[in-house]
């Protein structure tokens, strides 16, 4: 009888073992995320700085708890900047473990042509974060689509209020030639809309040279560049191969580099060490500020690389352009994922597409709550609504001193911001029209 009572006691002890273990498991939830990388190719630079990143504050959020109790988990793809394989990434990506992402960075304008009209779809929000499609700003049409760092039309705008500064005031800018130099991809002509509409109005020309990619060969455009004579150069350019290659070739035509603005894609230390002296005084666009002095960098220096967890081969680049760039996107994607518990009753349990994409719709990024993450000033403030998905639309021009960048304006909008929404909506509408899309109605804001 003993030996009965002591096999039964041990059989309701393994039971009661395997339900506390089966209610552990059920308590811990995981919220799973993509990381779509370019470590590879002619792009690695950017790539390895803004994902590695991303990944060192997912290890941050983990050590520090998680999003309310929900641990993150994410899963790698290397895309090598290819739209093709950014598709391929994307299938790959999209469920792991019966979880579906909720959130999908490209970190490239061809890829997120190449996914955006799965969003609505798969209920993923394609976070364009500095890149993309522009019309997509217009959350009526594109309700799936946001870009919190700004889009390329106001980033366009703000570098040509910058010149028209420079030259004395929008009258001085009559008769004035601008260069767009670019890669020839969906990227470096994204811009152009806002750019020939601006230029047209102000009585300035505009003239296009594209560079095949990767661009490493420039030299018959930088010819062309000193038979025009402009009086200012914007360069459009992707990878520190191709962007170190624009300042060299200016420097032998002799183009003075204080006339010379590049994209924020163009933007980082990496693109100015590679051409030495050649880079002094060239200009350049911000959506994210260097800097390791915000204090959640000091942070993720402490606990993530401080436990040995860090994601880069270099802790070196830690506040460096792309790097707090990644980081300004992964801190926008973890503040959606925790309004959205909020909004949804879900406080401490992994939320759908569709409820993510609820609560990237609702956030306000202001100076307070920017000041409470550790990172007020590395990004501009901004809020989103169910019209508006362009985010901050204000940019921060640099130049490089041969060392570093210094900051030479503050976080600037475009001369006309309603214009430039006009712009966007009317794009927008178009394509609705010509796709059988019916824009959803939004409250007013």
């Amino acid at each position: 009888m003993k030996k009965i009572r002591y096999r039964n006691w041990l059989t309701a002890a393994a039971m009661a073992t395997g339900l506390l273990a089966a209610d552990m498991a059920a308590a811990e939830e995981t919220q799973y995320f993509p990381i779509a990388s370019s470590r590879v190719g002619p792009y690695s630079a950017m790539g390895t700085g803004y994902y590695g990143a991303q990944i060192d504050y997912l290890n941050y959020v983990n050590m520090n708890g998680g999003v309310n109790g929900v641990m993150l988990t994410w899963q790698e793809c290397e895309t090598e900047y290819n739209a093709v394989k950014t598709v391929e990434c994307y299938q790959r990506l999209l469920e792991k473990d019966g979880q579906k992402i909720v959130v999908f960075d490209t970190l490239g304008t061809p890829g997120a042509y190449a996914v955006i009209n799965r969003m609505a779809e798969d209920e993923v929000v394609l976070a364009q974060y500095g890149y993309g499609r522009t019309d997509a700003a217009d959350g009526t049409v594109w309700p799936w689509v946001f870009n919190a760092a700004g889009h390329y039309w106001s980033q366009m705008a703000v570098k040509l209020k910058f010149m028209a500064e420079k030259e004395g005031g929008i009258e001085n800018m009559k008769g004035k030639k601008v260069v767009h130099m670019h890669i020839d991809s969906a990227y470096g002509r994204e811009p152009l809309p806002a750019m020939r509409a601006i230029l047209a109005e102000w009585g300035a020309e505009l003239v296009e040279i594209s560079i095949p990619p990767p661009g490493l060969e420039q030299q018959s455009q930088w010819l062309q560049v000193r038979k025009e004579r402009p009086d200012w150069v914007t360069f459009w350019g992707a990878g520190s191969g191709m962007n170190s290659t624009g300042m060299t070739n200016a420097a032998r035509i002799g183009f003075d580099r204080e006339k010379l603005i590049y994209v924020t894609f163009g933007a980082a230390e990496e693109d100015m060490f590679p051409a030495g002296d050649a880079a002094t005084g060239t200009y350049a666009m911000a959506n994210a500020l260097p800097g390791d002095q915000f204090p959640l960098v000091q942070s993720i220096k402490e606990q993530v690389y401080g436990a040995g967890k860090g994601n880069l081969a270099e802790d070196s680049r830690i506040g460096t352009v792309y790097w707090n760039r990644g980081l300004g996107a992964a801190v926008t994607y973890i503040e959606a994922l925790r309004v959205a518990q909020e909004m949804h009753d879900k406080v401490g349990k992994a939320v759908t597409g569709a409820e993510f994409r609820a609560g990237y719709e609702s956030l306000v990024m202001d100076d307070a709550r920017l000041e409470e993450l550790g990172i007020k000033g590395m990004i501009a403030p901004f809020a989103m609504s169910c019209a508006e998905n362009a985010g901050a639309g204000k940019f921060a021009m640099m130049q490089w001193d041969g060392t570093q960048f210094q900051q030479v304006t503050d976080w600037e909008e475009p001369l006309d911001p309603a214009y430039i929404r006009g712009l966007v909506e009317a794009s927008a509408a178009k394509f609705a029209s010509e796709n059988g899309i019916t824009p959803r109605e939004c409250p007013a804001s």
